[in-house]
């Protein structure tokens, strides 16, 4: 009731004033109208006026407090240093990194600086490994997070693929890029049109070091050589080689297709997965049979380019090479990364890189295997 009274009242209230401004002059009417705006436009500037004020007073406040802190702080905790975000959770990193290492390096031997022997002498532009894979130890080191030019080493990763996305008996045919290829390189000698299995190819390839297979093989997993390098790098960080990049699948002279002599023993002791891998590696020789454009029944013998399989050079005693593979260009140099096993059966990874001549390579890798058999008092 009185809710109604009261609003009857402003009604009221409202149109009585309304109907005493209308009676006024039309000049005093607008006086009173602009001084009305005035007093709007002052009580507007005084509330800004007042929260300005009050956020000043504010950021004072919080300065004083700051100044306050970092003033205490130097009194009492030393040194002032600038925040960051690495110092507030350096431990956390630390822990996790070392965590992550850890689980990267179980299984693997760490190589953390050269490490010499007396019986291995290099020469100065060369690098080298000898890695105990059962102990993960390191036996021999020099150079192995260098950059070098890996040439047919570079086959291993080739093979990798090959293994891992191939089906050994796909019948490739071979095109015109497959043998257009670097002149002088090694090659099979196939033609376009000549149809060869998978099988065959990573023969071609791992024995002989065939430049054509190696493109064969990487045309027809990869659809194209482009993307087959693609999967090849894919893989090569997979398996953490950190120091490699690959710009064809055959390893033929490119200042962009490098690696390092610990990636190469990241690669080879992945191959030890595949069981046809050193099947195929410890071959002295293979027959390769195909057929050409024609229907022709083809054949080809092939020699091994490891000279310790075909007998060229000695092996120490009681060393079995179980295979690898050999890679030689003008840039690289004669290189040779292998597989072997001691009298007992335990695996060693070998290297060599950039030697001046075979003969040089071969009698370098007999000296770091000689290590091998004084370990083991054979």
């Amino acid at each position: 009731m009185r809710n109604e009274q009261h609003n009857r009242r402003k009604v009221s209230n409202s149109s009585g004033y309304s109907s005493r401004l209308e009676s006024l002059p039309p000049q005093e009417l607008e006086r009173r109208r602009r001084a009305a705006r005035i007093r709007q436009i002052k009580r507007k500037r005084r509330r800004r006026k007042m929260i300005l004020s009050a956020l000043l007073v504010l950021f004072l406040a919080g300065g004083a407090g700051t100044a306050l802190f970092y003033i205490g702080r130097d009194f009492l905790a030393g040194p002032v240093c600038s925040y960051s975000i690495k110092q507030e959770f350096a431990s956390y990193q630390s822990a996790v990194a070392d965590e992550r290492a850890g689980l990267f390096a179980d299984g693997l031997c760490v190589v953390s600086g050269d490490q010499p022997l007396d019986s291995v002498s290099l020469e100065e532009d060369q690098e080298g490994l000898l890695l105990d894979l059962n102990d993960q130890t390191v036996m021999y080191s020099k150079g192995a997070y260098e950059r070098v030019y890996p040439a047919s080493i570079t086959k291993i990763m080739t093979a990798l693929l090959a293994f891992q996305y191939g089906n050994m008996d796909d019948v490739v045919t071979i095109t015109q890029e497959n043998v257009t290829l670097e002149e002088g390189s090694q090659v099979i000698g196939f033609v376009p049109g000549d149809q060869v299995t998978m099988d065959q190819l990573v023969h071609g390839l791992l024995v002989y070091s065939g430049n054509d297979a190696a493109s064969a093989i990487a045309t027809h997993i990869g659809g194209s050589t482009e993307e087959f390098v693609s999967m090849m790098n894919s893989y090569a960080a997979k398996l953490g080689c950190t120091g490699t990049h690959f710009t064809n699948p055959h390893g033929l002279q490119d200042e962009n297709h490098y690696t390092t002599p610990y990636d190469i023993y990241l690669m080879l002791k992945e191959a030890l997965k595949y069981p046809e891998f050193t099947e195929i590696t410890q071959m002295s020789s293979y027959t390769l049979t195909y057929k050409n454009s024609e229907g022709a029944d083809m054949s080809v013998s092939l020699m091994a380019t490891d000279q310790y399989l075909t007998g060229e050079s000695t092996a120490p005693k009681g060393i079995t090479i179980l295979g690898g593979k050999t890679g030689t260009t003008s840039d690289a140099g004669n290189c040779l990364a292998l597989l072997c096993q001691d009298a007992y059966g335990e695996p060693y990874i070998s290297i060599v890189m950039g030697a001046s001549s075979k003969e040089l390579l071969y009698k370098q890798m007999s000296s770091i295997l000689q290590n091998v058999n004084t370990e083991n008092n054979i």
